[in-house]
């Protein structure tokens, strides 16, 4: 099998309003990390609220394996990502958004 191919593999997702968060490799020197994966996320605050969502990717070919996550920061919000399901060595991850009180994402 093509080792470039199953093994390198990025997830970068832009959110608005959130803490950036970079977890495994998302480049290198030699170009083959490569992003498959873009998405911006923004919501609206709503008062005495704490907003949550949920980003859900799965690679569609069930042997590649996610190399590395980023989460943007677009806008230096107070927002915490955390990713709750997959992740690194998996071919899915789902990250978990959350927002302060009376703010949106």
């Amino acid at each position: 099998m093509n080792y470039k191919i199953l093994l390198v593999f990025i997830a970068l997702l832009s959110l608005v309003n959130c803490k950036s968060v970079i977890v495994g490799q998302i480049y290198d020197h030699n170009g083959i990390v490569r992003k498959v994966y873009d998405k911006v996320v923004e919501t609206s605050g709503i008062p005495l609220i704490k907003r949550e969502q949920e980003v859900y990717f799965e690679y569609p070919l069930g042997d590649q394996k996610i190399k590395g996550i980023a989460i943007k920061d677009l806008e230096n919000g107070l927002a915490e990502p955390s990713i709750n399901r997959g992740g690194l060595g998996f071919n899915f991850v789902n990250i978990k958004l959350k927002s302060e009180t009376w703010f949106g994402i």
